[in-house]
């Protein structure tokens, strides 16, 4: 049966578990993965600038054996050139599966409903569940498990936000985010979050003071306070959130064990100084090249079954 990757809450946590154990598995072994693509080509929409999401998911399809077309915005503009609906009938004529990075959610969420072969969300507005994916096999290299274990979001509580929370809700760890009033995650997101959490053992927390968020963390997590999209708010928010920078002063709050995460990129001397963004728990580079691994193990999960 067909399965699409657009959010977390997709997927089950024996699932997901699953997923990591299998990046941690291509992370040791590539070679022996490198033939589950033979033959398939994989479409790449990118309707936003990307690093390190387009760099994986075109590396990770050639190791596995695969062929990337490249998408962008200007190339098919999504809805507008063509409907959502016939880009997704060309597309499923020609490729074995989609990866998109979008704006709005509605997109992925239709491209899914629309195409035969399997979806994966790269970004869209509401949730980077494969930002998590990888964020969540750097956690548990550095910290072991995730049981009892604090995660701390401080900034917006944007989509990486959500999709941090959600997989934390997942798997029965502390999850608390840190942001200033009127920038909290989404309320239908906490509550599913919150719903899953009383499940699994876990507890999700909404917090306006950054110091109480960030106290005994095993893990702090920020992004930038004006993603792409907002710049024409970037002057407000840089106001705004003047109090939630994680520098010094503030990881002293957590755990002295405590690491340090961003999804990348940062913008060094706002939401971050470098003295954390280069500090020896920081592990942002092991979060970056994770996401090949963790996306490779994605694409071989849903390529397998379709």
């Amino acid at each position: 049966m067909k399965r699409d990757f657009i959010s977390i809450a997709d997927w089950s946590t024996d699932e997901l578990l699953q997923i990591l154990d299998l990046s941690k598995r291509i992370k040791e072994y590539p070679a022996n993965y490198r033939d589950v693509l033979r033959g398939r080509s994989i479409a790449l929409i990118f309707e936003k600038q990307s690093l390190r999401t387009h760099v994986t998911f075109d590396v990770g399809i050639h190791q596995l054996g695969g062929h990337s077309i490249y998408l962008s915005q200007q190339g098919i503009n999504l809805g507008k050139r063509e409907s959502v609906y016939d880009v997704a009938k060309n597309l499923e004529r020609w490729v074995d599966g989609v990866v998109i990075r979008t704006f709005a959610h509605q997109n992925c969420v239709d491209l899914g409903k629309y195409l035969k072969c399997p979806v994966v969300n790269a970004l869209d507005e509401l949730e980077h569940p494969c930002q998590a994916v990888g964020d969540f096999l750097t956690i548990r290299e550095h910290l072991d498990k995730f049981s009892g274990r604090k995660l701390v979001f401080v900034g917006d509580g944007n989509n990486v936000c959500h999709s941090l929370m959600l997989l934390a809700s997942k798997m029965g760890m502390h999850f608390v985010a840190g942001t200033p009033r009127g920038y909290e995650p989404k309320k239908h997101v906490v509550k599913l979050a919150v719903s899953v959490a009383k499940k699994t053992g876990g507890k999700i927390e909404i917090v306006h003071d950054p110091k109480d968020a960030v106290r005994k963390a095993d893990v702090v997590y920020t992004d930038v306070w004006a993603s792409m999209g907002q710049e024409s708010e970037k002057e407000k928010r840089m106001q705004t959130f003047k109090n939630y920078q994680v520098n010094g002063k503030l990881m002293a709050f957590a755990k002295p064990s405590a690491i340090f995460m961003h999804c990348l990129p940062a913008h060094r001397g706002e939401e971050v100084t470098d003295e954390v963004m280069d500090f020896p728990r920081s592990v942002i580079f092991d979060e970056a090249e994770n996401r090949l691994h963790t996306q490779k193990a994605i694409l071989c999960t849903l390529m397998r079954g379709a």
